[in-house]
């Protein structure tokens, strides 16, 4: 196995603790000279390099991790240590800020012209390498699995950064200690390896000597919980630690990120209830302070955490969102709308707020999102015309980019709010061709609902009766949860009555009677129960007596009207129990 060739390459690391930088050269012939001052401090490391003469070459494995393997070192091959930059040899125009380093590495996409660019220099600090190390990760990581494997893992600098990276780690930043680990985590190091084992185990030194920021921490509990999952025991000394800090010091991003571990190691908040507690005030002050990202993420946790104590914040946080509604991505409007949904608020102004937002935005916005806002409607009664006219228009332009799933969502409100929108026919049209092309490919229940839906706003789905009343369907709706249990016995039923009433030339399958229900039970929305109780007061006062006028009223067609009225062949309110001389009835239905 050939021997590593390195470029010349020279590695500044900062440490605050020692007041000591370190430059490493690597080059075809590695030399170790230590000067007099330094062959004290870095002796050891350097026999220890000696005596075991090995050097680090990383490949993948079958588990799609990166395997440390050893290789022989020439004995002549060593490390060059200096103490500063500003002291060693190189010349200070070889030396770049570390702001136009960032700049520059922001601009660069590949993992080559990263390499390139690291090669054009001579000194760097560790901040500086590790951020290559997080930038390469993030434009070679696909789908948690590098594009390029051998390009990245086989190539001399990024063998290099290693070496100086497990052998150095003592004299590593904080940040350059943890951007490094998560850099290398994420291009799928080997875990075992003596490069992720010495990183975690500088790490956890550090953390028990208290050593560590809030932002070390929570990037240390990151990776972890990568590594270990929820179970991992260091996660509750990094949560005692942020315990006893002084919350009311943390910045917007630091509570951001404590929030996000929480989310992520213990789910339901209890057992650090306290901690989230004193989070939660202090996050009430600085509401107007978070970005749309942040306050994303801060509901986003509180859902999770099941925060449902915290709901003066959830409100506060809701009145602060307005302005960030035509600011947020896709991903964060949909984590606001969960988090309403969840803690069931609503604001009037967040509501106008989406009303101006989404018909402006709706053709660039993701289907999830489209869906999530139709849910959103519906579940809170927002009858919203030019919400529901916009979706109705991207719909029809656009449905196949929608899932079956999402078809239901954005399309029940409309039949939920009984809304027919001016392109009602062009939408119902794309929705019967979508039918037709797909229609196995809908969940029973879902199809159920969505044509249900249909029917509260007369539009009915005669062409596809036959499959719902099918012995075949009905017995998928009975395999999977809920069955076919009052409610959907109630769909079935409004179903089959609108093909007997209203589609009298409907000669398809029947519904089995054991299928169909006296009475139906759908449910009743807080808008509906305000209309009927103010339908009733104005009878009351109109007859003067409750006994004229009967509720909930079942008829010889399996409907329930809200209220009756009978009269007599006068013109006589009758009272409500008599069934003689009955020759007129009113109904009232919702």
């Amino acid at each position: 196995m050939a021997l590593i060739s390195l470029k010349r390459f020279r590695f500044y690391s900062p440490n605050t603790a020692a007041s000591r930088s370190l430059v490493m050269t690597l080059s075809k012939s590695l030399n170790f000279i230590s000067g007099q001052q330094k062959s004290q401090n870095y002796s050891s490391l350097a026999m220890r390099m000696l005596y075991s003469k090995v050097k680090s070459r990383y490949v993948f494995c079958r588990n799609n991790h990166v395997q440390l393997r050893i290789q022989s070192l020439s004995v002549n091959e060593t490390m060059h240590l200096c103490e500063d930059p500003g002291n060693s040899p190189i010349s200070d125009n070889r030396w770049m800020d570390e702001q136009m380093f960032f700049k520059k590495l922001k601009g660069l996409d590949t993992s080559k012209e990263i390499f390139k660019f690291l090669s054009s220099l001579e000194i760097t600090s560790d901040i500086m390498a590790s951020a290559a190390l997080q930038r390469i990760s993030e434009v070679e990581v696909d789908d948690n699995s590098l594009k390029n494997s051998e390009a990245v893992l086989e190539n001399e600098v990024f063998r290099a950064l290693c070496f100086q990276f497990e052998y150095e780690s003592s004299k590593l930043s904080n940040t350059g200690l943890f951007n490094a680990l998560q850099a290398l985590i994420k291009l799928r190091v080997d875990p075992q390896s003596s490069l992720i084992a010495g990183l975690l185990s500088e790490s956890q030194e550090r953390l028990v000597k208290g050593q560590l920021t809030i932002k070390n921490l929570c990037d240390l509990g990151e990776t972890l919980l990568e590594l270990e999952g929820p179970s991992c025991a260091t996660l509750e000394q990094i949560l005692n630690h942020m315990q006893e800090k002084d919350i009311e010091m943390w910045s917007p991003i630091e509570m951001v990120m404590v929030y996000r571990m929480l989310q992520m190691s213990v789910r339901e908040g209890k057992q650090y209830q306290d901690l989230l507690n004193r989070m939660n005030n202090v996050t009430l002050t600085i509401a107007s302070q978070l970005s749309p990202k942040f306050m994303s993420i801060i509901l986003n946790s509180l859902v999770v955490l099941r925060q449902t104590q915290a709901f003066p914040l959830v409100i506060t946080l809701c009145k602060h969102s307005v302005k960030h509604v035509p600011y947020f991505t896709d991903d964060e409007l949909v984590n606001v709308l969960e988090a309403f949904l969840y803690f069931g608020h609503c604001e009037q102004i967040f509501t106008e707020a989406l009303e101006t937002h989404v018909p402006k935005s709706i053709f660039t916005m993701h289907p999830e999102t489209v869906s999530k806002i139709m849910k959103y409607c519906c579940q809170k009664i927002i009858l919203s015309k030019p919400i529901f006219d916009a979706v109705a228009e991207v719909f029809i332009s656009d449905a196949d980019g929608f899932t079956t799933n999402q078809i239901a969502e954005c399309i029940v409100p409309f039949g939920t709010l009984n809304y027919l929108p001016p392109s009602g026919p062009l939408l119902f049209g794309k929705l019967e061709s979508i039918l037709r092309a797909h229609f196995s490919q809908f969940q029973p229940h879902t199809l159920l609902n969505l044509l249900h839906s249909f029917v509260l706003i007369q539009c009915y789905p005669v062409n596809f009766l036959a499959k719902i009343f099918s012995p075949y369907f009905l017995q998928q709706l009975q395999a999977q949860p809920p069955g076919l249990d009052r409610f959907v016995t109630s769909q079935l039923t409004q179903l089959f009555l609108t093909a007997t009433l209203e589609c009298p030339f409907y000669e398809g399958p029947k519904l089995l009677p054991k299928y169909q229900v006296k009475a139906s039970l759908m449910p009743v929305c807080s808008l509906d129960v305000h209309l009927l109780n103010r339908v009733k007061t104005g009878l009351l006062y109109l007859l003067k007596k409750r006994i004229y006028f009967a509720s909930d009223v079942s008829t010889p067609y399996f409907y329930t009207v809200d209220i009756e009225i009978k009269l007599d062949e006068e013109g006589f309110v009758l009272p409500a129990a008599q069934c003689e001389e009955v020759h007129r009835r009113f109904h009232f239905l919702r």
